[in-house]
């Protein structure tokens, strides 16, 4: 935390735990604000995710287009999953490739991280570009229902242009793998 910010840090003054939900879990925390006044935060808890731009030997990326139950439609995504207990970053990155898609990569590329629901999650999703594919079978979780496509960035972008694709995190990534592509932002350590 840098020094600047502390006359803007609020402290947590109780914690409760409001659902256990297994996959997330919600709390309820009491919090003393930089003023002196107190509030109350809820926020989910996530293990945390790894979302994969699978770059095809063509150059077009490997999509899914995925019912997405809390909003009633399909979206068009990266794939990702989330990162189990004590698992390393690199190793979900390769198990939800291979899940998802039936691909493996010779390549990894860590691109970064991010934060997508800061106003109520403690959510973590990095992001790694994968090259190198090869095909192998797919092994979809038993809830999932999943339909592959590629197309080139050019028109992934042309994608988020039209909203055809508005996951958050696709959206994001596209645009980080864009800037790598053309070496404008490098690729990053894990530690970072």
């Amino acid at each position: 935390m840098n020094k600047e910010d502390q006359h803007l840090i609020e402290s947590r003054l109780s914690s409760e735990l409001v659902l256990d939900g297994g996959f997330l879990k919600v709390k309820r925390d009491q919090v003393l604000l930089p003023s002196g006044n107190q509030s109350q935060r809820e926020f989910i808890l996530h293990p945390g995710a790894v979302l994969i731009i699978p770059m095809l030997d063509n150059g077009n990326l490997l999509l899914e287009r995925q019912f997405r139950y809390p909003l009633n439609r399909v979206f068009v995504e990266l794939p990702a999953g989330k990162i189990d207990p004590d698992e390393d970053l690199l190793f979900t990155g390769q198990r939800e490739l291979l899940e998802e898609t039936g691909y493996v990569a010779k390549e990894w590329m860590y691109l970064g991280h991010q934060h997508p629901c800061i106003g109520y999650s403690d959510e973590v999703i990095h992001m790694f570009l994968a090259k190198g594919l090869e095909e192998r079978d797919t092994n979809f979780d038993e809830d999932e229902a999943i339909e592959l496509f590629e197309a080139s960035l050019d028109d992934c972008l042309q994608m988020v242009a039209t909203q055809q694709i508005t996951d958050g995190k696709t959206v994001l990534a596209l645009m980080y793998v864009e800037k790598y592509l053309q070496g404008i932002w490098p690729a990053l350590s894990l530690h970072e």
